[in-house]
């Protein structure tokens, strides 16, 4: 049995369960633990995120696969938080997707999606995105399974198919990737009941939402219509970003540091870093 086994079958039994989960965006060891903590059941490690967090970057496929998985060992190394990880288009064709799977599969991962959007956006492209053929999607998919080693990783079919081509579209891909193996399915931009509805009637498999569009985001309805995992965004990271530039602002502009609001308590500190481990293992072996 691998050592990243139980979380990864704890975010199966997530996908089986009769019910939708809301995911903890999270982008590093400490994020992850404090989700854990409070009692997430899934975290997710965006592409998005893991640029902004690694490069400083913005979401335009600049992050290689080494530096993301490198990211993403981290956050599972620091806890034991079942890690959904958006592995984009795999990094590639359907070769580099097996490299993807490998290295994601390794890092600890409970799950990764594969999308079939053309990335990084080619020339001429002018900014629309772009979906790759169903074909190449279904490759991508069957490569991806077949890389898989542990069983128990969970494999996501992933398109954005809704908001770039419409429903009839992002079923044809959701059945033909259903019907090259994969767990389940992610779907980006769905906006309205109707086209869930529409999907959920005709697509077996436990389904992922991300960009949901608001009126969306209930709980009991996304569990009624097969939805196991309903992404919220970010915030996190982005709450973070705030919090320093405010901090350091006020720094700069005068303020005592005992004055300054929203630092993390010595306590809080101590417990995301885990501080009584270390302390005792200081005693033990030191």
């Amino acid at each position: 049995m691998s050592r990243w086994s139980d979380r990864r079958n704890r975010l199966r039994a997530v996908l089986s369960a009769a019910k939708c989960v809301y995911p903890g965006s999270v982008f590093d060891p400490i994020s992850a633990r404090i989700a854990e903590d409070l009692g997430f059941e899934v975290g997710m490690f965006a592409g998005s995120v893991a640029s902004f967090t690694v490069l400083g970057a913005p979401d335009i496929i600049v992050l290689t696969l080494t530096e993301f998985a490198g990211q993403a060992h981290r956050i599972c190394r620091a806890g034991n938080l079942p890690l959904l990880c958006d592995a984009d288009h795999g990094y590639g064709n359907a070769l580099n997707v097996m490299r993807t799977v490998e290295e994601l599969e390794t890092a600890g991962v409970a799950a990764l999606s594969i999308e079939d959007t053309a990335l990084p956006q080619p020339f001429g492209s002018q900014g629309k995105a772009q979906l790759l053929s169903i074909e190449e999607g279904v490759g991508k998919m069957r490569a991806a399974i077949e890389a898989r080693k542990d069983s128990a990783l969970t494999i996501c079919g992933r398109t954005s198919a809704a908001s770039i081509a419409g429903v009839g579209d992002a079923i044809a891909r959701a059945k033909a990737y259903a019907a090259a193996g994969v767990d389940a399915i992610f779907l980006v931009g769905v906006k309205t009941r109707a086209d869930l509805d529409s999907i959920a009637a005709q697509v077996k498999l436990p389904l992922i939402l991300g960009g949901a569009g608001k009126e969306l985001l209930d709980l009991p309805y996304l569990g009624e219509r097969g939805v196991r995992i309903c992404l919220q965004g970010h915030q996190p990271f982005a709450a973070g970003v705030q919090a320093v530039y405010e901090t350091l602002k006020a720094l700069r502009e005068g303020t005592p540091p005992e004055k300054l609001q929203g630092v993390a308590s010595e306590e809080l500190m101590k417990r995301v870093t885990r501080g009584n481990d270390y302390a005792r293992w200081m005693k033990d072996f030191l």
